[in-house]
């Protein structure tokens, strides 16, 4: 298997159409796709053959924190085969996701959130939880917040700084607004 990578608008229509199925499959009703201004990128583990085993996008933007700017990405839509689960792909590809960001010179952190069960295993790809941090997306007039009643999600986050633990100690415990405007969406 081989993970290769893509911007999302030139992604190859066969693994365009695995990925959206794969998606569709996970999240029925979800639009496809990630908004441009976020430049997503694909990353997808192949098989031998081309087929998609995993897939995630990574979506990138600045986020304005305790008088800094960090320029920070996020994983979104991470997805694995059905009938490949529980062989380590998922972790294999969020590994490859996180080892490419960390390696990337304009990338100060990953920030995302995910379902509260699944905290261990993007901890064990190298992203620990963020406690009690909070992420705030949406709008300013239609926020969406991690902490929403029954929307058990945690932020997890990985800082690639200079002062790495400086950094997580002021994204620790905080509401992190990931709008600067009042167009952008959660990623």
């Amino acid at each position: 298997m081989r993970v290769v990578r893509y911007a999302e608008a030139d992604l190859p229509a066969g693994p365009a159409r695995q990925v959206a199925e794969l998606e569709a499959a996970a999240w029925p009703g979800a639009e496809p796709g990630h908004d441009p201004a976020l430049a997503p990128r694909a990353l997808l583990l192949l098989t031998a053959d081309d087929t998609v085993a995993a897939s995630l996008a990574l979506l990138f933007k600045e986020i304005r924190l305790a008088g800094r700017t960090y320029r920070a990405a996020g994983l979104s839509s991470v997805v694995t085969r059905p009938e490949l689960r529980g062989r380590g792909l998922g972790g294999r590809l969020v590994a490859a996701a996180r080892a490419e960001l960390a390696a990337d010179p304009a990338v100060d952190l990953a920030l995302f959130s995910c379902d509260r069960p699944l905290a261990p295993f993007y901890e064990a790809a190298g992203f620990p939880v963020l406690p009690g941090t909070v992420l705030v997306g949406g709008t300013p007039g239609e926020p969406l917040a991690t902490d929403a009643p029954d929307f058990d999600k945690v932020a997890v986050a990985a800082f690639f700084t200079d002062e790495p633990a400086r950094d997580r100690a002021a994204f620790t415990g905080v509401r992190v607004p990931l709008y600067p405007g009042n167009t952008d969406r959660l990623w």
